[in-house]
């Protein structure tokens, strides 16, 4: 018995995706980026300083690095602050050091409860990246869309209450949106998202939002916390990477290579000094361009890439 021929017909089978939120494309087939000076790559440091409530929630999902224990959890909970005490001061001095922006994607909650901090990574010249509320904020598909809506509200206004500088970038905890986020962001007047990771350069959405991908298997919690790996194997992978990315930079045009830093991991009085040493090779690189996300999207975005 032969299937009926409308069993097969599918009305999204077609070349690319199967949505419409932004076109497919190889990047080896697109005009070449160029970074300033000629640089063939765009160093993007991005930190996430998050402030994690002691009892989390599970709706829509529980935040990756939450509390696991039976509450009150105060070794994660004190392990998670001592970004905001310690880790994250630490890598503000390596920005220093290294003579280097950054971009910091930043709970409101912080703000909220650490304005100083706030004021520290203003003047210290960094980009600061709207990162949800707290980490109880999750977003996915069936959270209600006013309920989605005040909270990329909420961030942004508590955000730029602290620090007079409304942020420009979003990112999602976990990199997760519901199928009305991209709007809302958009809505909200945000130029660009951090969250698709599939590629390794800006593209544009078709509501004109951007996305500047942060690759997740790049990041020190993947790498160390998940892998088991060592700072050293990080920065050794985060060379290798920047070297390939060099290459095809010779060839292709401009690459990114996103640094995805968490305080409490890569702070560590053990790890802190591998991550200096890879800031201070990767700085003195003559194919590196070290740039904050939105001086990087103003780039990408005014040379007029699709």
């Amino acid at each position: 018995m032969s299937l009926d021929p409308a069993y097969l017909t599918y009305s999204k089978r077609r070349l690319g995706y199967d949505h419409e939120l932004y076109p497919w494309s190889s990047i080896f087939d697109r005009p070449p980026v160029s970074w300033p000076g000629g640089k063939t790559v765009a160093v993007w440091i991005c930190v996430s300083l998050e402030w994690f409530p002691i009892t989390p929630t599970d709706t829509p999902f529980r935040a990756p690095g939450h509390m696991v224990t039976p509450y009150p959890d105060y070794r994660h909970y004190t392990s998670r602050d001592y970004g905001t005490r310690v880790g994250v001061y630490r890598l503000l001095d390596a920005f220093a050091k290294a003579g280097v922006t950054a971009s910091i994607a930043t709970n409101a909650a912080i703000a909220e409860r650490y304005p100083e901090l706030i004021a520290d990574i203003i003047a210290a010249g960094h980009e600061i990246i709207a990162h949800s509320t707290d980490m109880n904020g999750t977003i996915a598909t069936g959270l209600p869309i006013e309920d989605e809506r005040a909270l990329i509200s909420s961030s942004l206004d508590t955000l730029e209450r602290v620090s007079g500088i409304r942020p420009r970038g979003w990112l999602s905890i976990a990199r997760s949106q519901s199928w009305n986020t991209p709007d809302l962001l958009r809505e909200a007047g945000l130029d660009y998202t951090c969250d698709w990771v599939n590629d390794e350069l800006p593209y544009r959405f078709a509501n004109g939002l951007i996305n500047l991908p942060l690759n997740h298997e790049l990041s020190d919690r993947q790498i160390i916390t998940v892998q088991q790996q060592s700072a050293d194997s990080y920065a050794e992978q985060m060379r290798d990477a920047f070297d390939w990315l060099a290459g095809e930079g010779r060839t292709h045009g401009g690459r990114l290579l996103p640094l995805h830093i968490t305080p409490y991991i890569m702070a560590l009085p053990y790890r802190i000094d591998a991550f200096e040493t890879l800031l201070q090779d990767l700085t003195g690189r003559p194919e590196a361009w070290v740039a904050s996300g939105g001086t990087i999207v103003d780039q990408w975005s005014g040379q007029l890439r699709a």
